[in-house]
Order: C-alpha cells, then sequence, then structure tokens
C-alpha cells in the first residue's frame, strides 16, 4: 500500500503552464502605455466616450459632440488648455478640460475679494491657494471678448476660469459641446 506525502524537501513540483495567464498583464499594459501617450504625446481624445475622474463636475461619463461651439450659457464644453498654467506645469498643455459654460461674449466679468461675478450674478469664490500650497490669483475683471467664454465645474475646488492662471477660453481651444450620460 503507498500513502501520499509531500515531496520530499529541495524538490521542485512543476505546474502545467496556463494557457493566456499572461493576457491579464498584457491588458494592464496596454491601458498604461496609451495613458502615458495620451498624457505626453496627444491628450485630444479620439473617441466620442468620455470620461471625468475629477470632482469638477458631477458627471463620470459624457458623450462629446465634436467640432460644436456652445450656444448658451450652462452647456458643457470639452476644450484643450491653454492658460498660463501650462507656462509652469507643462503637463497641462492641451489636456482635455470638461466645464460649463458661465459667461459669453460681452458678458462683464467681476471680482470683489475673491468672488467672481458674470452679469452682477456670484459665480464663486476663488481660492487663495492650490492644494499644493501654489498661490492663486482669481481672472482679471472685464468684458469677455468676441470669440472667448468663461468655463466653470461645479466643485468649489475645481480649476477654471475663476483664476488667471486657468483664464478665459478661445473659441479655437474648444473641442466641442458634451452631453452627460452618468
Amino acid at each position: 500500500m503507498r500513502f501520499l506525502s509531500a515531496p520530499p524537501a529541495g524538490s521542485r513540483t512543476s505546474r502545467p503552464a496556463q494557457p493566456w495567464s499572461w493576457l491579464p498583464y498584457l491588458v494592464v499594459l496596454a491601458v498604461w502605455v496609451l495613458a502615458g501617450l495620451r498624457l505626453l504625446a496627444d491628450p485630444v481624445p479620439r473617441l466620442p466616450l468620455l470620461f471625468n475622474w475629477t470632482p469638477s463636475l458631477p458627471w463620470h461619463v459624457a458623450w462629446l459632440h465634436r467640432g460644436v461651439l456652445p450656444a448658451a450659457r450652462g452647456q458643457l464644453l470639452l476644450y484643450a488648455f491653454n492658460g498660463d498654467a501650462a507656462d509652469s506645469r507643462p503637463g497641462l498643455q492641451g489636456q482635455p478640460f470638461f466645464k460649463i459654460v458661465r459667461g459669453l461674449p460681452g458678458d462683464v466679468v467681476t471680482v470683489r475679494g475673491r468672488e467672481v461675478s458674470v452679469n452682477g450674478q456670484a459665480v464663486g469664490v476663488a481660492l487663495e491657494r492650490t492644494r499644493g500650497g501654489r498661490p492663486l490669483e482669481p481672472i482679471v475683471p472685464g468684458v469677455i471678448p468676441p470669440g472667448h467664454y468663461y468655463v466653470q465645474g461645479t466643485s468649489p475646488d475645481s480649476f477654471d476660469s475663476r483664476y488667471r492662471a486657468g483664464g478665459l477660453v478661445p473659441a479655437a481651444q474648444v473641442i466641442g459641446t458634451v452631453v452627460p450620460l452618468l
């Protein structure tokens, strides 16, 4: 009679290779490579389905209508960032931002202390510093020029037109309007 026992110390048992066991690693690697390329080489989205991972807006999935400019206040738009902050933070250059139009050409932006208003209606308060401690200056007051938009997120921490480093968005930077899905 033969009893089963553990293999002798120092011996190795071999397992047969599982077919496709490397596939999950390949998928993860592909996602990281594509994310890196998008961040460093070309951040403009190529598909109309957008994902928002930031708390600046309450929507996480949206549909892009490429090339359509906002026609009204309250519309959502996607634009390639090119504000002054891109000078000190090169990773921001060309990054797609997804915000709400709060001001159109001809509207008047005013600032009292750190409270920003468009046409006399308060739209938000500019924070003094970023989460990382960098100082933030409010937007320069004035009339929104033709071909520009004042945009803003719904979160008080959103980086948007309230700040000089974010500024107004030129129509040339607008990728299109956005319809929230989720």
